[in-house]
């Protein structure tokens, strides 16, 4: 198997068929071997009737359907599990994403030896105020705080080795970070394409002006997990330190005043600093607890599915 494309959707009922006989000729005209793996994210339409029906006529096409909606991410980590393509494509089912940018990603993958190719959709149809602008500042967001240099981090078309989406966990709503868990998991590799984007032809997008503020957090999250995932307790462990000192000094400070200057029976209780004290003592045991209980999580997590498939074709 050459490529395998994983295609996540919800409620796409009317591109489906379209879809596939666009991507059903690209690949025949480059005789490429492959497969495409439909995942139905808990449509409410007939989307799982039209993923039926393609793949009775066409024995390439396969199908996962989620009982309910889960989620971008854990679409893709579903379709990734059941992949079996040399190079893995990811696009969206809206036909937005063009499917004749395929033989160009997969030859920079087989040829050029990228580990991931990011597709870049400079020219966009969407609407500048509600997603350009954001979109922008998203993505310069993500190149300063994880180091991986794309322009378009959100772009749906992407190419990878087999071993990278074999290897990765897309879990909670890091979709849009695949690059990013690619990069921490050690594939550097990492190139960029500028691809065409398609005006929406049919329905309206599933993603509202929420999806920037999950964006934003989801983004603290990685670059937590991408600095300290694997030793929390080196931030934890710091910070904890750092207040356990700043109370012991101003306890000793307290302690020295009450001995040796003010000794007129004034309780250390009514000074401030014991306050100050105290309460970085207690702040300072719970970051070592943090630290040292996500220490013990990190020695003890197992892989599992935050999904259930209700049906598979």
């Amino acid at each position: 198997m050459q490529i395998s494309i994983v295609i996540p959707l919800l409620n796409e009922e009317e591109s489906l068929t379209e879809l596939h006989h666009w991507i059903a000729k690209v690949m025949q005209s480059n005789d490429f071997l492959y497969e495409v793996i439909f995942i139905d994210d808990g449509s409410t339409d007939n989307s799982w009737n039209t993923i039926a029906s393609l793949q009775k006529k066409h024995p390439e096409v396969k199908g996962i359907k989620f009982l309910k909606n889960y989620g971008k991410s854990q679409a893709l980590h579903a379709g990734f599990e059941h992949a079996t393509g040399e190079v893995v494509l990811t696009m969206d089912a809206d036909l937005q994403d063009n499917p004749e940018e395929i033989p160009e990603l997969y030859n920079l993958v087989t040829q050029e030896d990228f580990d991931l190719v990011s597709g870049w959709k400079k020219k966009r149809f969407d609407s500048k105020i509600a997603k350009n602008l954001p979109s922008k500042l998203f993505n310069f967001a993500a190149r300063k705080t994880s180091g991986v240099q794309l322009n378009d981090f959100n772009c749906g078309l992407k190419a990878y080795k087999r071993q990278v989406i074999k290897t990765i966990e897309v879990t909670g709503e890091m979709h849009r970070y695949i690059p990013v868990l690619a990069k921490n998991a050690g594939f550097t590799k990492i190139g960029e394409k500028v691809v065409q984007h398609q005006a929406r032809k049919y329905g309206e997008t599933k993603f509202g002006a929420e999806r920037f503020i999950r964006g934003f957090l989801d983004l603290i999250t990685i670059w937590f997990l991408s600095r300290f995932g694997k030793r929390p307790m080196h931030l934890f462990g710091a910070w904890g330190a750092f207040m356990l000192i700043v109370g012991f000094l101003f306890a000793l400070y307290l302690g020295v005043n009450k001995l040796f200057i003010n000794t007129d029976g004034r309780l250390i209780t009514d000074c401030p600093q014991f306050y100050i004290a105290l309460t970085a003592m207690i702040l300072g045991s719970q970051l070592f607890l943090a630290g040292f209980l996500g220490e013990l999580i990190l020695r003890s997590k197992k892989n599992s599915k935050d999904y259930n498939v209700e049906k598979r074709i």
